[in-house]
C-alpha cells in the first residue's frame, strides 16, 4: 500500500514539473510571434486573477448590503433609545412629589407644567436629530426605493403567465452579467494564433469565474447560512440569487466550452502539447468537462418554474445529490490548476458548516429535550372555510414573521412543507405543557399535496388524535423592527393574515410595555367571507382589548359576492381515500409515539424512585388520556340546522321612507345610537347553549312569512354606502347573526340572492374610505382600493400629512395583484420624502403568502 502511494506521489510530482516547464517557457529570439504574445500579453500562469476578480465583486455587493443593514440597525436602536429616555423623563416629572420643586422654578418657566392651549393641537413631529437621521442618506434611500420598489408587470401569453423577480434582483443579476461579460470579452485577444501556444484566453477566463462562482451558489441555497446572519436577508429571498447565480454559471461554462470546439486541441499540433499532461485517447481532455456540464445543465433547466411545477417532488429529491455530484466532478476536471481547488474546498466547507448549523434548528436533535429523536406532539383542528390549524407545543423559540418546515410522519413521511408561524413566542403566551413550552401555531388553507393530506387525515382521525411533528427552523423574518416606526400599516389578503398576526401581537405587546415608538397601527384584511375571522378570534380580541386607546384601526373587507350555501366540507363525502397509505403512516406514527411512550415510562420510574404506589399512580395518569374519535365511516353524516327565518318587515315606515333611511344610515332609533357607538363593531359571540349556525345566508327581508298579509308593501333595500356605515350590529329587535362574526341576519345588499354581473361589478370595489380614520373597527363589502387608501392615509387630513409619522412601515402579504398594487403606490410615495424635513422613511416589506 505504501509503495502504491509513493508511486502515485512520484507521478503527480513529475506531472507538476512538466506543467511548470510548460508554464515557465522563456521566450527566445527565434520563438514564434504567437508564442511570445501568449507568454507576455495574458499568460496562463496568471489567469487565477479572474477568479479573484469575481470574488472581489461579490464581496463588494455583500458589503454594500451589510452597510445598509448596519445603518438601519443603528437608526432603529438610536430612535428607540431616545424614545425610552423621553418616557423615563416624562414619568419622572409626572410622579415628582417634591413640594419645593415648583417654587424653585425661575420666573417665566411655569408654563412647563401648564402649557399653552395653542400648542396642544400641533402635529407631534420633532426636528431631526443629527445622530439619528441624515437627510442626504434618507433622500438617497428614497430615490433607490422610488426606482426599485416598482414591480415588473407580468407577461401573459395565451393561458401562460410569466412572473418576473423584483427589479432589485434583476438589476443585481444584470450587473453581474455585465461584469463577467466585460471581464471575459473586453480584453483581447480571445484566441491565440495556434492551439499549441495554449488554451484560448476567453475559455480560461470564463472557467475560472465559473469555479469562483461555485461557493456563492452554495451559500445562497442553504437554509441556515452565514450570509443570512451577516446581511439579514432570509434564505427564501437568497434562493432567488441562488437561481440567478446558477444560470450565470451555466453561461460561463458554455463560454468556457465553446472555444475548445472552435479551436480544437487536435488541430495545428495542439495534441502534442496537451498529451504531455493528459494521456492520449483517454478522453480526459474533453470528457471531464462534459461530465461537469451535464449535471449543471440539468440543475438549471429543471429549476425553471414551468418545469419545476411538473415534477416538484422529483426535483427536490434529486437537486441536492446532483449538486454534490457536480462539485465532486469539478475536483476531477480542474485538477487544482490555478488554485481552483481553493474555491472548491471553500464550497465544501460552507456546505458542511451550514448543515452543522442546521442541526441546531431541528426540534428533535437536542438530547436534553423530551422531543429528542421523536419530535413534538401536534394537534390538528379544522377551522371555518376549510382552514387547518396545527398546534405544536415545543421548546423551540422564534421571532415574529418567521417560518418553519413541518414534517409529520403520520401524514406523509417524505413531505417537508414550509409554513409561517402565526403565534407569538412570548412569556405572556405560555403553553399548557409547561413554562418552557410555547404553542407553535400554523394556520393554512389546503390546496394539494401535503396540505390536502393533512385535511384528509384530520377528517378521518378526528380532533383528539395527536401526531408527531418534526420541525426545521425557524427561518426568515423581517430585517427591520416594526417597533422602530411611528406608523405601521399591515395589509393582508386571505390567508396572508398568518404572516401579520404575530407581528401585530408583538407590536401591541411592545407598545403596552413602552418599548415601541409606534403611535398608529392600521390593519387591512381582505377576505372572501366573514367566517375567516374565526381563525384568529382570540388574537383579534386581545388586540382590541390590549392595544392603547385609539392606536389600532382594523378594516375588514369582504370580497365574496355570493354567500356560500354548501355546508359539506369538500372531501368529507369520500369513502376512505389512501387506505394503504394511511395504514403505513399510522404504523410509522405509532412506532415513533411508542418510543416516546417508553421514554415516558422510564421517566415515571425515575420520578417514583422505587415507590410502587407512586409508580402505579403515575402510570394510571398516563393511561387516562383522551383517545381518538371513531373513524369517519362509523360517524353519522353532518346534519345542519335550517337557516333561521327572517324577521317580519317593520310597518313603522313606508317602503319609500324605509329605503331612504337605509341608504342614509338611519336604520336604528336615536336612543340606541349612543349605546351602539360604544359597542364592539363585531357581533357578540354565541353562547355555549346555542346551536352553532355556520355559513347559511341570512333570510332576505323581502321574504314575507306566510302569516303576514298578502297585500303588505315590502320595502326594497338598496346597498348601504360604505362611508355612511358606522356599525354592523343589529338592532335590539332583530335576530342574532348567523355566524360568530358577520353582519346581522336582517342585513342584505338589496340585490337578488344571485346577483347579476352588473351587480357583482358594483360590489367588486368598496366605496372610498373617509380621510379621517377613527379608532373603531369596521367591516365593509367589496375589494379595497389599496392604492387610493394609501394615498389618502399619506396626504389626507387638515395638514396634508394623513397618518404617516416620521418613519412609516408598510407590511403586505397576499396574492401577487395585491403586492403589486401596494408596491407601486409606496414607490410613488417616496417622492414625498425629498425636501420634506418632517418625513424620513417609508419602508415596504412584502411577503409571499404561499409560505
Amino acid at each position: 500500500m505504501a509503495t502504491r502511494i509513493r508511486d502515485m506521489a512520484d507521478t503527480a510530482g513529475r506531472t507538476a514539473v512538466q506543467l511548470a516547464k510548460r508554464i515557465a517557457i522563456t521566450p527566445k529570439p527565434d520563438s514564434p510571434p504567437g508564442l511570445i504574445e501568449a507568454l507576455t500579453l495574458d499568460p496562463w500562469a496568471k489567469s487565477g486573477k479572474y477568479g479573484l476578480g469575481w470574488t472581489y465583486f461579490a464581496l463588494a455587493l455583500m458589503g454594500t448590503v451589510l452597510l445598509v443593514r448596519m445603518w438601519h440597525f443603528w437608526q432603529d436602536k438610536i430612535r428607540q433609545a431616545i424614545y425610552k429616555q423621553e418616557v423615563e423623563e416624562y414619568y419622572a416629572n409626572l410622579y415628582n412629589t417634591d413640594p419645593d420643586y415648583a417654587h424653585a422654578v425661575h420666573t417665566g418657566q411655569a408654563q412647563h407644567f401648564f402649557p399653552d392651549s395653542d400648542g396642544l393641537g400641533e402635529k407631534q413631529f420633532k426636528p431631526r436629530a443629527h445622530f439619528s437621521s441624515v437627510g442626504f442618506v434618507n433622500d438617497t434611500l428614497a430615490l433607490f426605493r422610488w426606482m426599485f420598489y416598482r414591480p415588473i408587470p407580468d407577461l401573459a401569453w395565451g393561458s401562460h403567465r410569466f412572473t418576473f423577480s423584483s427589479l432589485a434582483v434583476i438589476t443585481c443579476g444584470l450587473v453581474a452579467l455585465a461584469f463577467v461579460a466585460l471581464y471575459c470579452f473586453l480584453q483581447q485577444p480571445l484566441y491565440w494564433q495556434s492551439i499549441q501556444f495554449g488554451s484560448p484566453p476567453v475559455a480560461i477566463r470564463a472557467g475560472m469565474i465559473a469555479v469562483a462562482l461555485t461557493p456563492w451558489i452554495i451559500v445562497t441555497s442553504m437554509k441556515a447560512n452565514v450570509l443570512s446572519m451577516l446581511i439579514g436577508i432570509g434564505p427564501e429571498r437568497l434562493n432567488v440569487f441562488h437561481r440567478w447565480a446558477g444560470y450565470l454559471c451555466l453561461f460561463l461554462s458554455l463560454v468556457h466550452m465553446i472555444p475548445f470546439y472552435i479551436q480544437p486541441v487536435w488541430d495545428d499540433g495542439g495534441m502534442d502539447v496537451f498529451s504531455r499532461l493528459f494521456p492520449g485517447g483517454s478522453g480526459v481532455i474533453y470528457g471531464t468537462g462534459i461530465a461537469c456540464l451535464v449535471p449543471l445543465v440539468w440543475l438549471c433547466v429543471a429549476s425553471l418554474p414551468f418545469i419545476r411545477r411538473i415534477a416538484y417532488e422529483l426535483f427536490v429529491m434529486l437537486h441536492v445529490p446532483v449538486g454534490m455530484a457536480y462539485v465532486g466532478l469539478l475536483f476531477w476536471h480542474t485538477k487544482n490548476y490555478l488554485a481552483s481547488w481553493n474555491y472548491l474546498w471553500a464550497t465544501v466547507g460552507i456546505w458542511a458548516f451550514c448543515y452543522f448549523i442546521r442541526l441546531f434548528n431541528l426540534n428533535w436533535t437536542r438530547p436534553w429535550r423530551l422531543s429528542f429523536m421523536v419530535g413534538d406532539e401536534a394537534a390538528i383542528s379544522l377551522l371555518a372555510e376549510n382552514a387547518i390549524k396545527v398546534t405544536i407545543p415545543t421548546q423551540m423559540r422564534w421571532r415574529p414573521g418567521q417560518y418553519v418546515y413541518l414534517r409529520m410522519p403520520g401524514v406523509s413521511f417524505f413531505d417537508n412543507h414550509p409554513f409561517t408561524i402565526s403565534s407569538l413566542c412570548s412569556d405572556d403566551f405560555p403553553s399548557e405543557y409547561g413554562e418552557q413550552y410555547r404553542d407553535c401555531i400554523l394556520v393554512f388553507k389546503p390546496y394539494g399535496g401535503f396540505t390536502r393530506k393533512v385535511l384528509d387525515m384530520a377528517i378521518e382521525k378526528g380532533p383528539f388524535h395527536t401526531y408527531r411533528a418534526f420541525l426545521d427552523g425557524p427561518y426568515g423574518g423581517m430585517r427591520r423592527d416594526l417597533a422602530a416606526f411611528d406608523t405601521c400599516i399591515l395589509i393582508a389578503g386571505g390567508s396572508g393574515i398568518t404572516a401579520l398576526m404575530s407581528q401585530l401581537l408583538n407590536l401591541i405587546k411592545r407598545m403596552r410595555d413602552g418599548k415601541a415608538i409606534t403611535r398608529k397601527v392600521v390593519v387591512v384584511w381582505s377576505l372572501k367571507k366573514l367566517e375567516a375571522m374565526d381563525w384568529f378570534r382570540e388574537e383579534l380580541r386581545i388586540c382590541r382589548e390590549s392595544a392603547p386607546p385609539e392606536s389600532v384601526t382594523c378594516k375588514f373587507f369582504v370580497t365574496s359576492a355570493v354567500r356560500n350555501r354548501g355546508m359539506a366540507i369538500e372531501g368529507a363525502d369520500r369513502g376512505a381515500p389512501r387506505a394503504l397509505s394511511h395504514l403505513f403512516h399510522d404504523k410509522l406514527d405509532g412506532f415513533v409515539a411508542g418510543i416516546a411512550s417508553k421514554r415516558n415510562s422510564a421517566l415515571i420510574q425515575s420520578v417514583a424512585q422505587g415507590d410502587v404506589d407512586r409508580e402505579q399512580e403515575l402510570r394510571a395518569e398516563q393511561e387516562d388520556r383522551i383517545t381518538a374519535l371513531p373513524q369517519q365511516k362509523y360517524l353519522q353524516p353532518h346534519q345542519y340546522p335550517p337557516p333561521p327565518p327572517g324577521p317580519p318587515p317593520s310597518s313603522r315606515y313606508s317602503a319609500h321612507e324605509q329605503s331612504l333611511r337605509n341608504l342614509e344610515g338611519r336604520d336604528y332609533d336615536d336612543e340606541d345610537r349612543d349605546a351602539k357607538k360604544r359597542e364592539f363593531h363585531f357581533p357578540p359571540i354565541n353562547t355555549k347553549g346555542e346551536v352553532p349556525h355556520f355559513n347559511y345566508a341570512p333570510a332576505s327581508p323581502r321574504k314575507v312569512p306566510e302569516t303576514s298579509p298578502q297585500d303588505s308593501d315590502v320595502p326594497v333595500r338598496p346597498p348601504e354606502l360604505a362611508h355612511l356605515r358606522t356599525t354592523n350590529l343589529p338592532g335590539a329587535g332583530q335576530p342574532r347573526p348567523t355566524s360568530t362574526f358577520g353582519p346581522p341576519s336582517g342585513f342584505d345588499f338589496g340585490f337578488p340572492e344571485t346577483p347579476t354581473e352588473f351587480q357583482k361589478s358594483l360590489m367588486r370595489f368598496a366605496f372610498p374610505v373617509p380621510h379621517q380614520i377613527d379608532g373603531g373597527w369596521s367591516v365593509e363589502y367589496g375589494r379595497p382600493d389599496l392604492g387610493y387608501m394609501l394615498k389618502e392615509w399619506a396626504t389626507g387630513g387638515a395638514d396634508g400629512r394623513g397618518i404617516l409619522g416620521r418613519r412609516t412601515a408598510v407590511f403586505v402579504c397576499g396574492p401577487p395583484a395585491m403586492r403589486v398594487g401596494v408596491a407601486n403606490t409606496v414607490a410613488r410615495l417616496q417622492a414625498a420624502i425629498w425636501g420634506d424635513d418632517m418625513l424620513e422613511e417609508i419602508y415596504l416589506h412584502t411577503e409571499n403568502y404561499a409560505l
